[in-house]
């Protein structure tokens, strides 16, 4: 069955292109075109599919006519020289191309008709040169890759002007696959484990980043972790041993420092100054009262009073005490004995609220883009944390957790990945997804355009680290194999993606692994931009590409039109999946409803058993799809 194909997107977007963009020629190009009208001076006005120009003819010719043209000059006018005799319109196809390929002196190959055929029907310029080059890789593809997506991805490096290397042609058919991105990077984890040329530093970096995206959920499980280690260590009832164990896993993974006690563990003794126009961490606000001249108590209360009441990882009631205590302080003397116990009595209550809170917010950040861990953190660290830095630590503290061997700590752990998988989600989903693509790194090169990139943040993204990596000249052949496969994987999914003026398509491989599951996940949306620039979010396809370890190949297909949303799953096992689906569907309506969109229906089939091949390479093409219904 190949009904997970991205060509059927690609293909309406081909049409698009032709249609949309103004017709370019380069010299040596060869197309089929009929004069439309003649001119003084040899010009005729040539039709190439829906597109017409102006062109010098190098001998007289007469209008109605359909010739193949080749290009021998572009400047200061495009002249045309006549590689074929007028086409008799009752010449069939064949006919037609056995005639080209006579006068261009090109070999009859199987592979060469194929392209000039599709090339004839997409009704785009192609030279010499690069029908030579394309017919060698269509006479070496691999078993796994069907023609038609060979013959796609060669006519988007003939149309994007790509550079008809055999490197980007492999990056585009790798593009097109919905499958094997799970094995590639499995296959490149075992070989990296198994390298010991590689220097240390730069091993144990790319194993790290490879831990991140197997473990998507990793870092909010450490949260839990986090979470509760400190309040047992604020809990009265727990047993000193117990306390003893919670702090010393948080000093392990560097959360503590070393010379923590049960009495001074959240001690502000070793407070760095900070410099903020606007409070954004929690550590910063005890870090502003501290900092705070005792004649500016009256703009810190403000400060405070807008903090506490704009933070949403906060609950009503936990807001209420913050504003209390808030006025208390308010009430009495200013001076820098009751700032540093107000600070103290600030951090502990925040401490406990943000602890409290992370079962229930898991997945949720504030405004400035801060989960309850980066709050905890700079509470504990008694300075500003990065994204970054707080993700190593939870990563850290769930190592140390998992191999630990006191049983109150494997409890908790226990305790925290069930959590974690009862919590699963629209925007457990979306986290997963963001955090895999994020750590993948695949559109890191646009990512240093921007100014306000985190450059050590990239560079920890695990694509620059392949670039470092195929630098090293000691490095085996197969590992450096397998790290060119991921690499062209990468690249794929770049130059499978593009826009065609106002048309816009996205294409994303990600291999995800949940709870011990593991799955190949392709995103593919097509949609387009207004004339501000933007998504038009009234119009849109996205189709979902799974292949999963239960219920096998799947494909999502979601159309909005005019904001109307209708939902096609498409699965061998459509009697188990109807009774599943129909408990959701009352909850993706009132879901797609919050975003003012109107669900019209979710509609459940198994694919369709192919036909027997036609003869006809158009409903080749079509049997290749069927049981899906591409059409918009």
């Amino acid at each position: 069955m190949t009904a997970t194909s991205l060509n059927p997107i690609q293909m309406q977007q081909a049409t698009l292109t032709s249609a949309n963009q103004p017709l370019t020629l380069k010299q040596g190009q060869v197309f089929q075109g009929t004069i439309k009208q003649l001119y003084p001076d040899q010009m005729a006005e040539i039709q190439v599919g829906h597109q017409k120009f102006i062109a010098k003819l190098e001998v007289p010719l007469k209008a109605g006519d359909a010739h193949f043209f080749q290009v021998t000059g572009t400047s200061p006018q495009t002249e045309l020289k006549v590689v074929t005799g007028p086409m008799e319109q009752t010449a069939s196809q064949s006919q037609q191309i056995n005639q080209l390929l006579e006068s261009m002196n090109l070999p009859k190959t199987a592979e060469m008709q194929q392209l000039l055929s599709h090339f004839m029907k997409a009704q785009l310029p192609i030279s010499k040169e690069q029908l030579v080059q394309a017919e060698m890789w269509l006479k070496a593809l691999p078993d796994d890759v069907n023609k038609m997506d060979a013959l796609q991805a060669i006519q988007k490096m003939v149309e994007f002007k790509m550079p008809m290397t055999n490197d980007v042609f492999q990056a585009l058919i790798s593009g097109q696959k919905t499958s094997g991105m799970v094995s590639v990077m499995e296959n490149f984890t075992q070989l990296l484990t198994n390298e010991i040329a590689l220097p240390e530093n730069l091993k144990q970096s790319l194993m790290q980043q490879i831990q991140a995206i197997a473990k998507p959920f990793e870092v909010e499980t450490g949260s839990l972790v986090l979470s509760k280690s400190i309040q047992i260590l604020m809990n009265n009832a727990a047993s000193m041993s117990e306390k003893i164990q919670a702090m010393n896993i948080l000093k392990e993974a560097g959360i503590l420092p070393q010379q923590a006690t049960l009495q001074n563990w959240s001690s502000l003794s070793d407070v760095k100054s900070i410099q903020s126009n606007q409070l954004q961490q929690a550590g910063e606000v005890i870090h502003t009262i501290l900092s705070t001249k005792p004649n500016n108590i009256n703009d810190l209360v403000g400060q405070l009073k807008s903090w506490t009441a704009n933070q949403s990882l906060l609950t009503d009631g936990q807001k209420q005490s913050l504003n209390q205590l808030i006025d208390r302080f308010n009430q009495l003397p200013a001076t820098k004995q009751t700032l540093e116990i107000f600070a103290k009595q600030m951090q502990e209550q925040l401490i406990k609220a943000f602890a409290e809170n992370s079962s229930e917010r898991l997945f949720t950040q504030d405004a400035n883009a801060l989960s309850v861990k980066d709050h905890l953190l700079s509470l504990l660290k008694h300075e500003v944390t990065t994204p970054l830095q707080n993700e190593a630590f939870m990563r850290s503290l769930m190592k140390n957790s998992v191999e630990s061997a006191q049983s109150m700590i494997q409890q908790i752990v226990t305790q925290a990945d069930a959590h974690v998988q009862n919590s699963m989600d629209s925007k457990a989903m979306e986290h997963a997804l963001k955090t895999v693509l994020k750590n993948l790194g695949v559109s890191y090169e646009a990512t240093l355009s921007n100014k306000s990139a985190d450059l050590q943040q990239i560079a920890h993204q695990l694509k620059p680290q392949l670039h470092t990596l195929l630098q090293e000249t000691h490095i085996t052949p197969q590992l450096k194999e397998a790290t060119e496969m991921l690499m062209v994987r990468m690249n794929g999914m770049q130059l499978a993606s593009g826009e065609n003026g106002h048309q816009h398509q996205l294409i994303m491989q990600v291999p995800l692994e949940f709870f011990g599951k593991r799955m190949d996940a392709t995103l593919q949306w097509n949609g387009r931009m207004k004339e501000d620039g933007k998504i038009d979010a009234n119009y849109a396809r996205i189709l979902f590409y799974l292949q999963m370890e239960s219920m096998k190949e799947t494909v999502i297909d979601m159309q909005v039109q005019n904001r109307v949303v209708s939902v096609t799953v498409f699965n061998e096992n459509d009697d188990i999946i109807i009774p599943l689906a129909e408990p959701l569907k009352t909850a993706l309506k009132i879901g797609l409803a919050e975003k003012e969109y109107q669900l019209s229906g979710v509609f459940i089939k198994q694919f369709e058993k192919a036909q027997p091949a036609k003869t006809t390479p158009v409903v080749e093409q079509q049997e290749e799809h069927s049981g899906v219904d591409f059409r918009v």
